[in-house]
């Protein structure tokens, strides 16, 4: 144990997420409260109507859609709770159910902040590559305007379901993007029945068995996704699930197309070395964390020259 009771101070991840204070809480993007005609129709405070007829098809989650997904209008999201802080979005917890059925489903509800989202670290770097066509839009979001950081959020709430979606087709393990409206990102909420959200491996201690399973299945999963010529751009053992001994990949809203992007290669290597070092430091013997690992079997997938 070091000696100093100061926590050890350094750079913050993209991941990183905030410490919860009551301050703050006040600040996050719950759902609206339901209004007098709402409370006459039977909700309740942190009920809502479905959003689901409210996102175009292009906004919902690949067909055909999953049989435990709640597509009835009459529907009701029900928030229980919020399951993630962080610097840009925050993750809650929502029952989507028909009343008086039993017909329910479990969703992630990420909600980006838009008036006091403050900037991603680095967000130039992602952005690379990505151009919307409006040039009035590129122009306040280069500016950084009140109305241009609310559409980056905008923005990277729908990039981070374009990639689920398209990831989702092509059968890479990641949650079911269910749909997106805004800032409102709806996922499939990965855990257990109760509500228990699935471990980040940083948080698990796997035994030797477990340890070499989840890494045969990382790393087919990540030259897939640079197949598709991505990289997920922030990969670390703290973007990564496990439910029940399968490994799923998370936070992807800064997924970088590793052909558009000038740094496309970096950000291959930086991903692959992360996860390497992570399972080489618990002591996996056949993972290498140097370039010429991983990350060159990433390179070769999306056809970049190697180092």
């Amino acid at each position: 144990m070091p000696s100093s009771t100061h926590p050890r101070r350094g750079k913050r991840r993209f991941d990183d997420d905030d410490l919860t204070f009551a301050k703050r809480d006040r600040n996050r993007a719950r759902l609206p409260a339901a209004d007098a005609e709402d409370y006459a129709d039977g909700l309740q405070a942190g009920e809502r109507w479905s959003t689901w007829d409210q996102s175009s098809p292009t906004e919902k989650g690949p067909p055909p859609y999953p049989r435990w997904l709640v597509t009835e209008l009459a529907a009701v999201d029900t928030e229980l709770g919020i399951l993630k802080t962080g610097k840009e979005a925050d993750v809650f917890l929502v029952r989507r159910g028909v009343p008086g059925t039993q017909r329910s489903c479990l969703l992630a509800a990420k909600r980006y902040r838009a008036a006091e989202h403050r900037m991603f670290q680095r967000d130039t770097q992602y952005l690379e590559g990505r151009r919307v066509r409006e040039s009035r839009v590129n122009r306040a979001m280069a500016n950084r305007s009140a109305a241009g950081r609310a559409m980056i959020a905008t923005q990277w709430a729908e990039a981070e379901f374009a990639a689920l979606r398209e990831l989702t087709k092509a059968g890479l393990p990641v949650p079911y993007p269910v749909q997106v409206l805004g800032t409102e990102l709806l996922l499939e909420f990965i855990g257990d029945a109760d509500g228990s959200p699935a471990p980040r491996l940083a948080e698990i201690r796997p035994d030797p068995a477990s340890l070499t399973a989840l890494w045969d299945q990382l790393v087919p999963a990540l030259c897939a996704l640079a197949r598709l010529g991505y990289a997920h751009g922030d990969l670390s053992a703290y973007n990564l699930l496990v439910h029940h001994g399968q490994l799923f990949m998370i936070d992807m809203p800064q997924v970088v197309d590793v052909i558009a992007n000038p740094r496309g290669g970096e950000f291959l290597d930086r991903d692959a070395a992360n996860v390497a070092r992570w399972f080489t430091a618990r002591g996996l013997t056949n993972c290498d964390p140097e370039p010429a690992g991983l990350a060159a079997e990433l390179r070769a997938e999306a056809g970049l020259t190697t180092l």
